[in-house]
């Protein structure tokens, strides 16, 4: 079969706008994202590449200036949107059209499925249902320069020309298997996720030293962490290029009151003490000034050993399980799931994560259950 590689420029809404009217009347369309974050919050793309089977169409979102077609398309729930690991992309789209994928394929989660291989690369996966090599010197490529260079162009096409040859052969496998609800409701998953909104009060669990902190210091870095996360978006500039992990806890844990204090905690960069210093004063200063009984509860420490054994126990069934059924353990559960299991023992009410209660349920949740009891029992 021929597949077409030739790149097939589009920049302007009329060429658009008529692509996506006939992209609308396709079963499935192969859709991939360049895009530039080292300075920013927020993915900035530099290319989203279509393969409709006909070609490969780059359309250069710099050109661009009416995505309604392209956001339209991506709603259609007739047109299924062929990606590979596309949770990168997705912020992409959320960002540039407001829109994401439905219904959405991601190959990476579908091998995964089939029995292919867990978490492969695109050029992994090309290479073995196809037996395609697909060069990839152009990864590290500035996207936004312009004009791009041939071999850029030709790396871009490259990334959808086989996605909808690949699609195929998934699907066909996933059919066999009897396993394509489960891949579909994978993707629909991380769509779903990717929809919700966040929760950026709650940012604050991600920073690992926080269970050290006394209640007063939790109020102080669950603060921080708020004014970073809503400064990071208002200002489009990278987490850590305000502050690290290390400086936040820092500043949680002395809650410093001048600016002599706060020079002296390392880590915290010179424009943010410039920019945001009153700010980060007065964040701290409400922390302090919190009641005592209005002061969160401190952050649940690491797993103790002693449950070591328990989980031991409950991965080499886990593994058994997947091994049984033909699927990779990673698919299956994730580390933090374990510790769900753990501490909600420890809390006196086992139970399982909410992952584990869809279609894993039958497969590995409902067994794991009693397993993570009986070997929490014995700790």
């Amino acid at each position: 079969m021929h597949i077409p590689t030739e790149p097939i420029w589009v920049d302007d809404n009329n060429t658009l706008a008529s692509l996506c009217q006939r992209w609308a009347q396709q079963a499935a369309i192969a859709v991939d994202t360049e895009f530039m974050r080292s300075d920013t919050f927020y993915p900035i793309a530099g290319l989203i590449q279509v393969g409709d089977g006909q070609g490969c169409y780059l359309i250069d979102p710099k050109a661009i200036s009416d995505f309604t077609p392209l956001a339209d398309l991506w709603r259609n729930q007739k047109v299924t949107k062929v990606l590979h690991a596309c949770s990168e992309d997705l912020e992409v789209f959320a960002v540039l059209l407001d829109a994401l994928p439905q219904p959405m394929f991601d190959t990476q989660v579908a091998a995964a499925f089939a029995g292919v291989g867990f978490s492969l690369g695109y050029a992994a996966l090309v290479r073995e249902l196809l037996g395609v090599e697909i060069p990839k010197g152009e990864t590290r490529s500035d996207w936004l320069a312009r004009p791009l260079s041939k071999a850029q162009t030709e790396y871009a096409a490259l990334d959808v020309a086989h996605l909808l040859i690949v699609y195929g052969k998934l699907l066909k496998s996933l059919k066999e298997q009897n396993r394509l609800d489960w891949a579909l409701a994978e993707c629909d998953a991380q769509v779903s996720a990717a929809a919700e909104p966040q929760d950026l009060t709650q940012a604050y669990r991600k920073i690992g030293l926080g269970w050290k902190l006394q209640p007063r210091g939790v109020a102080a870095l669950q603060s921080l962490c708020l004014w970073r996360e809503q400064e990071a978006r208002a200002s489009n500039l990278p987490r850590n290029r305000l502050l690290k992990e290390q400086p936040l806890f820092e500043l949680a844990r002395r809650l410093p009151d001048d600016y002599n204090a706060m020079r002296r905690i390392e880590g915290i960069p010179k424009r943010t003490l410039a920019d945001h210093g009153d700010q980060l004063l007065g964040v701290l200063q409400q922390a302090r000034d919190l009641p005592d009984d209005q002061l969160p509860a401190r952050m649940a420490p690491p797993l103790g050993r002693e449950y070591g054994t328990a989980i031991k126990t409950m991965k080499a069934w886990v593994r058994e399980r997947a091994d049984a059924v033909g699927l990779p353990p990673e698919l299956l559960i994730r580390k933090k799931e374990y510790e769900h299991l753990v501490r909600s023992y420890a809390d006196g009410d086992i139970s399982l994560p909410e992952r584990l209660t869809g279609w894993r349920y039958d497969v590995i949740g409902k067994d794991l259950l009693e397993v993570a009891r009986q070997s929490l029992a014995a700790t």
